[in-house]
Formats: structure tokens, C-alpha cells, sequence
């Protein structure tokens, strides 16, 4: 089932059908994997992660695409054990820990001046090392979970008490909690030091691999709800900065983390007005308020004003399972897992029981993951928008088609397994071919004239995909 493909080229959003990108080749590309916490930085532990053996995890279950996580702190907050438990610390760092001085996590003080090389060697060794495997990858830039205790039983600080912004933990004098609120203000525009900090980092980043194709940037991950107008600085910063580069690559904004505000500004919903924003794609969280979404129970129809990567890590934190992904990615959305994978990391509430295994309670999504790519790859999917109005009501509503052309229908399992396709736009005999999810096997169906109305019996008692495609003359 696997598939490699060469990147030749960075992806830009695809002219005709801006619901996926495309590179030189003018094909619609379709993004979905698996990916996981420890893929540039890792924790201090007796269990190091093992990078190649990951890679070579997505292959097997043809993934195409990771999100590359990056930690500002020196250490992350975001452990549920209990903060007197001890700390997971975080190396390589952004920044070179040379002191004078004594930082929160024990260890020499930041110099921000001083960006330590080893994290940029890794962060471009590991994106080379995926686009030799035919994996895109999204570098995140920032991380919200290192900023504030976002509601959690930790006392005031901790997490921001490991910060390099934090005074306490640098040498150069820079303060990103200048009214004492054990919270960082550094995912805003309010402390212009911080900003230009920021900047710096981003083009370090962007020096280090704006060579690479298979590269996307994320600007932060689930920060919190007032960041809105620093992530859209900084989507128009890079978009500027990338301007004046050989390359230019995909830089995208993740919900904000609405639950959480600081102060008492305007709140942002969960994911509404990520579609007004710069990005080139978005991913949104479980629900999308102020347009009447639930990502988690329905995915709507992308409408094509962003490239939508529908990240369980935004919608459950983990969740879901091999149906949901075939329902996102009929409505012209790409799918990706946060996925419990062996990564040393033990956060127990996001399902990594036992430390190295490969938490096999995920296999049905990642299976479904790699299915979908299939499909997407052997359709013209450029010419694919979801149409659930060709799909009268009898129970299936998930249907992307190029209508007369080419159709793909997903049946549910609680649903009967009687489908109705609207074939009225197809002048000719259509193929037919079932594919079964469950076991990955398809079978032939034989032909269905088109010009009207096609009844069909799923084969399958579980969930089934029917494909058609216009016969050639």
C-alpha cells in the first residue's frame, strides 16, 4: 500500500481547487500522518527517540506528512505526573545556556544572543531526513504550551518559570512578564525586545532550511486566545522575509487555545476566525463557533478558502478513529494523528501506557490515514469537491466527485448499506470498484450506465467506499 514519492518542489495552495497544494507537477496533494511530540527536541530520559525507526513508521503506513515539534523552553511544563515530581527536561535548546547564573530548570542561564547551533543542525538534518523518505513536514516555531499553566493544578509560574524569556533565565535583561503575572506576554506584540527576538529566530529558521521542498511552518502550537494578531504578524513577517528567498513554503496558524486568556481581552472563539486570517492553511479546533462546525462529529465541506489540516491534536488532544478520518477527508480536508507513539514522553492522558510500544489502540486511524492517500493519488483530485448533495439521503452523505467524471462515496457503518449515487452528469458507463477498510481489499463491481439515478449494495457489512470512474471510449 505504501507509496514514494520525489519532492521536486516546495507546495503552494493549487490554483483550480485551493483545498490542497501542489508543487511543478499541478496535481492536487493530499497531507496526512501521524506525528508526535519528541521529532527535533527530546526529553531527558532513559528512552531516546529513535527518529529513522519513526520515518520509517509513517512509510509502512503510507503517511506523508509530520508536524515537527519545537519547545521554547528548557524544559516543558506540560506533564501531568505533578510538578514536585521533577521536570522533563528539553534539549537541543533554541539558545545557547552559557550563564553567568543559574536558570529555573537548574541549568546555566540563556544568552539570546547566541542561538545554539545543534538545534538548527537537527531541526535541518531531520527535515532532509524526511524528504529522503517522501515526507512533508511542518516546522512549528512556537509553542503555547510553554508559555502559561493554561488552568492547570500547577503552581503560579511553573511553566512559565522555565522559559527563556522568562528574566530569571537569561543574561541579556529581557522580561516577558513585566506585570509579574507568572504568565508570559510573549505571543503578543506587547514587548517589542520580544518581538525582535521572535523575528531573528524566524529567520534563523528560515535560513536553515528554505533550500528544503518538503518543508510547511507552523507558527505556534495552541497558544493562547490573545495571540491572534502576533501569529498573523508573524505569518506576514515570513511571507515577507521567504519573499526575498529562493524558496517560498506553506505557513499556516493552529487554533488558539480559547479555553485560556491572561487578560481580559476580546476572546477569540476556538476556530471561526482562523479563516479571516494570512495562513496558507489552518487547522481547527473541535468546533469552529462561529460557523456552526463540529469538526469532531460531522467535518463540514471545506469551502476552499484555506488548505484545512484537521488535527486530532486540536480536536481531542487524541481521538478518533479510521471512520472520522474518512469522513474529513471526504469533505476535501487533510487528516492528521497525534499520535501516542514511542516517544519516551510519558503524558498517560494522551494514551502512551506502556513506553516503547507503539500504542497499538491507533491502529485503525493510521490505517485509514494511509487508505485515503491511496485514494487521493490514484484520483484526479484536483478536479474533486466534496458533493453531498449527490448522495440522496438514505443514510452515506460523504461523496467527493468531479461530477461525470469520477466519484467516491464513503458509507458509514451505522449506516445501511443501500447507496444512492445522483449519476445524471455522467454520459457513459461508469467502473465500479468496492473497497473494503476493514481489510484493505477492493473488488471489482463490474459497470452502471450513468444519466440518472445509481442504487448500489454496499458488499461490506462494516464501513465501504465505492469508487466510479467514467469508462474511456
Amino acid at each position: 500500500m505504501t507509496s514514494r514519492k520525489t519532492i521536486s518542489s516546495p507546495l503552494r495552495v493549487h490554483p483550480r481547487n485551493p483545498r490542497y497544494f501542489t508543487d511543478e507537477s499541478g496535481k492536487a496533494i493530499y497531507l496526512t500522518g501521524s506525528h508526535t511530540w519528541g521529532t527535533i527536541q527530546e526529553f531527558e530520559s532513559d528512552h531516546p527517540f529513535n527518529y529513522e525507526a519513526y520515518l520509517d513508521f509513517l512509510k509502512k503506513y503510507n503517511h506523508n506528512f509530520a508536524r515537527l515539534w519545537t519547545w521554547e523552553s528548557g524544559m516543558t511544563g506540560n506533564c501531568i505526573h505533578g510538578w514536585n515530581e521533577g521536570k522533563l527536561l528539553v534539549q537541543p535548546t533554541i539558545y545557547e545556556r552559557t550563564g553567568p547564573g543559574i536558570a529555573f530548570d537548574g541549568k546555566p542561564r540563556f544568552d539570546l544572543n547566541k542561538f545554539n547551533e545543534a538545534f538548527f543542525d537537527r531541526l535541518r538534518a531531520r527535515v532532509i531526513a524526511a524528504r529522503d523518505h517522501g515526507i512533508y513536514v511542518s516546522v512549528m516555531l512556537f509553542q503555547g504550551w510553554d508559555i502559561d499553566n493554561k488552568g492547570r493544578k500547577l503552581p503560579p509560574g511553573y511553566v512559565w518559570g522555565g522559559h527563556p524569556f522568562n528574566k530569571d533565565n537569561n543574561v541579556n535583561g529581557i522580561d516577558g512578564d513585566p506585570d509579574k503575572t507568572g504568565n508570559g506576554r510573549v505571543h503578543t506584540l506587547e514587548i517589542p525586545a520580544v518581538t525582535a527576538l521572535q523575528e531573528a529566530y524566524v529567520r534563523k529558521v528560515i535560513d536553515t532550511v528554505n533550500d528544503l521542498h518538503n518543508v510547511l511552518y507552523e507558527i505556534s502550537n495552541e497558544s493562547y486566545a490573545e495571540s491572534m494578531e502576533w501569529q498573523c504578524h508573524m505569518v506576514d513577517y515570513m511571507h515577507d522575509y521567504e519573499e526575498k528567498k529562493p524558496k517560498q513554503h506553506p505557513v499556516g496558524i493552529t487554533r488558539p487555545d480559547y479555553r485560556y486568556k491572561i487578560r481580559g481581552e476580546k476572546m477569540f472563539s476556538q476556530s471561526g476566525d482562523l479563516w479571516e486570517t494570512p495562513a496558507d492553511w489552518i487547522s481547527p479546533g473541535r468546533d469552529a463557533r462561529e460557523r456552526g462546525y463540529c469538526y469532531a462529529c460531522n467535518p463540514p465541506p471545506a469551502d476552499g478558502k484555506k488548505v484545512i489540516l484537521l488535527d486530532t491534536d486540536h480536536i481531542w488532544g487524541t481521538g478518533g478513529d479510521g471512520v472520522w478520518v474518512w469522513k474529513a477527508f471526504m469533505r476535501g480536508n487533510h487528516t492528521l494523528l497525534m499520535d501516542p507513539y514511542d516517544t519516551g514522553y510519558t503524558y498517560v492522558d494522551y494514551g502512551v501506557k506502556d513506553v516503547g510500544k507503539i500504542a497499538p489502540e491507533w491502529e485503525s486511524f493510521r490505517i485509514s490515514m494511509g487508505q485515503t492517500r491511496m485514494f487521493a493519488e490514484k484520483m484526479n483530485l484536483a478536479e474533486m469537491v466534496p458533493r453531498p448533495d449527490l448522495v440522496p439521503p438514505l443514510g452515506s452523505k460523504y461523496c467527493l466527485a468531479n461530477p461525470g467524471v469520477e466519484y467516491l462515496v464513503y458509507r458509514a457503518p451505522d449506516t445501511k448499506r443501500r447507496m444512492l449515487v445522483d449519476l445524471s452528469d455522467a454520459k457513459g458507463d461508469l467502473l465500479v470498484e468496492w473497497f473494503n477498510p476493514a481489510t484493505g481489499v477492493s473488488i471489482d463491481g463490474g459497470t452502471i450506465s450513468g444519466g440518472g439515478l445509481g442504487d448500489f449494495t454496499a458488499p461490506f457489512e462494516h464501513d465501504s467506499v465505492l469508487y466510479l470512474k467514467l469508462r474511456a471510449s
